[in-house]
């Protein structure tokens, strides 16, 4: 993490200020259609802060790369079923890049638990490329790709982030004077994730880490923030909020105040998930390798409560009458657990 960062060297002329109002007319325009639906009010605030947040983040001169090898990043530490097919989408002309979580775990020389692709190829071109492939999600769809006995995940930058009321397809005349369509197309992706230390992308050909929203940065002094106002990135998709539990547990982590506080207020909004996404979120949790502080998260944001009400119930009562935490059997079970797994040698989800 001591490697060398550098600026983007492309001169970049801010787009003018009638511009910028221009582009949040349709999202001010939409307060006239606001209306109440089955008690839930469509707030203004959560029609045009996604907008904003964009605008105040739009700075080229923040935006960093990074050599890839300086950090200490060898291409052999990536999976040979992803080299597979980045190699596949980059020979049939598309630009392919790693993204998310497995970027941030080279970068903090831990072994990625999967690694995920996203190409400037569309889902349909993916298909058309991978016999062995299948498009799933809804609001979010991606394309899994099966090589030999291993799914890679691939997302197209033409699909992500539709669930987002006001995202508009990108067009060559919406790239700001002076912006590298390239780097125009990646910012507005990263934009979309839900974490600043998510949103780097490696170009593995060229050995370069792109960073345009601090990602480095926040890595560094392991304080992990939201790419957008924390309350409406969790409000947009609860399970935000368990991921970021996991990823603070798993990497030691501190939460920015505004991730603590949303997510005091919107804990229980994780109930509206899916049975099934809540387990494979306790899944990651407690069968990769860091079960005992994942499970001191949920009970510091009393969400044990809501997802195991027998384990919090019984921890409560235990913790009165001892005094430490370790000397708990429950516990000890978990810690000595997290000895022997790891992301890259999990449990199956039967043993906790």
């Amino acid at each position: 993490m001591a490697a060398r960062i550098s600026r983007r060297k492309e001169p970049f002329f801010s787009p003018p200020l009638l511009s910028r109002i221009y582009n949040l007319c349709p999202y001010l325009k939409r307060l006239k259609h606001t209306c109440s639906k089955e008690g839930e009010v469509v707030r203004l605030q959560d029609i045009t802060w996604r907008s904003i947040a964009r605008e105040r983040s739009y700075d080229p001169a923040t935006w960093k790369t990074l050599d890839s090898s300086s950090a200490g990043i060898v291409n052999s530490d990536i999976s040979s079923p992803t080299w597979t097919v980045l190699k596949i989408l980059q020979r049939k002309g598309f630009d392919a890049y790693l993204v998310g979580g497995c970027v941030r775990d080279l970068l903090l020389k831990r072994k990625p638990k999967d690694f995920d692709i996203v190409t400037t190829a569309s889902l349909k071109q993916i298909k058309k490329n991978f016999h062995h492939s299948r498009v799933v999600g809804r609001r979010f769809q991606i394309c899994h790709v099966q090589i030999r006995d291993c799914t890679v995940e691939v997302s197209s930058f033409n699909t992500t982030g539709r669930h987002v009321k006001e995202r508009e397809t990108t067009h060559s005349s919406q790239i700001p004077t002076n912006c590298n369509e390239k780097d125009f197309i990646r910012w507005k992706n990263c934009m979309e994730r839900d974490f600043t230390i998510n949103g780097l992308f490696y170009d593995p050909f060229n050995r370069v880490i792109y960073d345009y929203i601090d990602g480095i940065k926040d890595l560094k002094t392991c304080k992990m923030h939201t790419v957008i106002p924390a309350h409406l990135s969790f409000t947009e998709d609860s399970a935000r909020i368990l991921r970021g539990l996991r990823i603070a547990a798993r990497l030691g982590l501190r939460f920015s105040c505004e991730i603590t506080a949303a997510i005091h207020e919107l804990s229980s909004s994780i109930m509206t998930l899916p049975k099934s996404r809540l387990l494979m979120e306790l899944n990651f949790m407690l069968a990769y390798g860091a079960a005992e502080p994942s499970i001191l998260l949920l009970q510091e944001f009393k969400l044990l409560e809501i997802l195991l009400p027998f384990h919090a119930a019984y921890l409560a009562n235990q913790t009165k009458s001892q005094p430490t935490r370790s000397s708990i059997m429950l516990m000890d079970i978990f810690s000595n657990l997290d000895k022997v797994l790891s992301a890259d040698r999990p449990s199956d989800s039967t043993l906790w």
